[in-house]
């Protein structure tokens, strides 16, 4: 059972939406951190210097272009041919994502990867101390 703690931590976060080219549009052209959720758990916590534009990337760009858009290929690959761009926006579709707009996204992102551990982020952050 996921832990309570992500309410609390995503409490400046903008209601969730389905990750939809729609939605995504509207996102503003600003720095921050957004999350993508699966029936309500954070599978991934990104940063960006403008989240429309990331936003949009990860659902219609490519492998290369989105660490996200990779990994959910790999998953969708396991389960028949390889996944086509189509397949993996598809996917996502079926996501929820939230957005806040932040001054700090980099110390933002640290934060909800330690405490949230999403299953898509490949790089967890070492603590510092």
């Amino acid at each position: 059972m996921p832990e309570p703690l992500s309410d609390d931590l995503l409490a400046g976060f903008t209601p969730p939406v389905p990750y939809t080219v729609e939605a995504v549009a509207e996102a503003p052209r600003a720095p921050g951190v957004h999350v993508v959720l699966d029936g309500g758990t954070v599978i991934y916590v990104g940063r960006t210097g403008n989240l429309r534009n990331r936003l949009r990337q990860h659902l219609t760009g490519n492998r290369e272009s989105s660490v996200l858009h990779e990994q959910v290929g790999q998953i969708l690959d396991k389960q028949g041919p390889v996944a086509s761009a189509h397949d993996i926006a598809d996917w996502l579709g079926r996501r929820e994502i939230r957005w806040q707009e932040t001054d700090n996204p980099e110390g933002t992102k640290e934060a909800l990867v330690l405490a949230l551990k999403p299953r898509f982020n490949r790089q967890v952050p070492h603590p510092r101390g």
